[in-house]
């Protein structure tokens, strides 16, 4: 009697110790999650609370709120019910939680309740930022396809040259900013969608010429003095070439395009050692104070009448942005409304002794 006492209790005790280490790992696993998770048992008390979850113990402010509600979901669900919701908190900064509580049932006995928490405010701000985006393009391509409709259907009514010419240029002029604004769009696509561009070392001469030879035309015609100052001597950055020029000549573009007939537009290129900075600046007409937080956005304009008479997309500095950014570096703008737009996009130099086969040209 006294042996089959013993090997029932070290079974016991066994069993015991598998269930402890089974609910050690089980906590283990909880503890990983990004979501809050708290267990109640069948009288309410807190049973079990995972790492992310302790912000609502003893919380202050936004989180007191959550708590509250997390709290009050908990009682609902220990009645047999399971219920959900979407909690906004007022910041700074905002938070947007999806709140979630079931019942915990063993076949018909009703062991408790468990809550859920997870912070959507990421996925909120993206599809906040997915309506405007779609917004958008279809409002900016509405403008020239209706142009195009309006300019065909005309054409196609009218018989005289001296009439039919200019109707026709304006086609192509339409149709040209349709295709920019197309262009623009798959270029910010593809660099949102490449977090880590193909980078080889290039030489910063080489990316400011090239920059400034695709601009040169654009330039004469505009009546702008375009220049090249190169202080960067024989420093490399890691990049992918034709991002980072189509970068400098989104910024070039923009300078010539706010500037006055017979003023000058400069590209300085110069490094601390440690990275490597490429500077445009211009003699235009400037930037208000209260637009220079916004000129980044996608599709925002600070003269819309310019905008439509130089046939700009909008798209530009949000390229230009998200090519510094890809690239472990960042943008910024001095302006003066009036006197003129000092930008610099600044990139980590490339390691010494990096090796490329592209040879440096001076600018003349």
């Amino acid at each position: 009697m006294a042996a089959a006492l013993e090997q029932a209790l070290a079974a016991a005790t066994d069993d015991a110790a598998l269930l402890e280490e089974q609910r050690g790992r089980l906590a283990a696993a909880l503890g990983e999650l990004s979501s809050g998770v708290i267990v109640v048992d069948v009288d309410g008390d807190e049973v079990f609370r995972n790492g992310a979850a302790q912000r609502y113990r003893d919380a202050r402010h936004a989180d007191a709120v959550a708590a509250k509600e997390i709290e009050r979901m908990l009682r609902d669900a220990g009645r047999g019910g399971a219920v959900s919701k979407e909690l906004s908190l007022f910041g700074p900064p905002s938070v947007v939680l999806r709140l979630r509580a079931v019942p915990l049932f063993e076949g018909d006995a009703l062991l408790g309740a468990a809550a859920f928490v997870e912070d959507v405010s990421e996925l909120h701000r993206v599809e906040s930022v997915r309506r405007d985006f779609v917004a958008n393009v279809s409002h900016e391509l509405k403008t020239p396809i209706g142009a195009l409709e309006l300019l065909a259907e005309t054409l196609a009514a009218e018989d005289d040259p001296a009439v039919t010419r200019p109707l026709a240029e304006r086609l192509v002029k339409e149709a040209d900013r349709l295709g920019r604004i197309v262009d623009d769009l798959l270029d910010l696509s593809l660099i949102e969608i490449q977090e880590s561009p193909t980078r080889d070392p290039v030489p910063v001469s080489v990316l400011a010429e090239e920059a400034l030879d695709r601009m040169q035309p654009a330039a004469a015609a505009a009546g702008i003095g375009l220049s090249g100052n190169d202080a960067a001597g024989d420093a490399t950055v890691a990049c992918d070439r034709r991002q980072l020029v189509s970068a400098l000549v989104n910024l070039l573009d923009n300078a010539v395009k706010y500037s006055e007939r017979g003023s000058a537009v400069e590209l300085r290129t110069s490094t601390d050692g440690r990275s490597v900075a490429f500077e445009v600046r211009d003699h235009g007409i400037g930037i208000p104070r209260g637009d220079l937080d916004r000129i980044w956005e996608r599709f925002y304009r600070v003269d819309q009448a310019r905008s439509r008479e130089t046939g700009g997309t909008g798209l530009g500095l949000s390229i230009v942005r998200h090519v510094a950014q890809v690239h472990g570096g960042d943008v910024r703008v001095a302006s003066v409304e009036g006197q003129g737009s000092t930008f610099q996009i600044t990139i980590p130099r490339a390691s010494v002794g990096a090796a490329t086969d592209t040879p440096a040209r001076e600018h003349v």
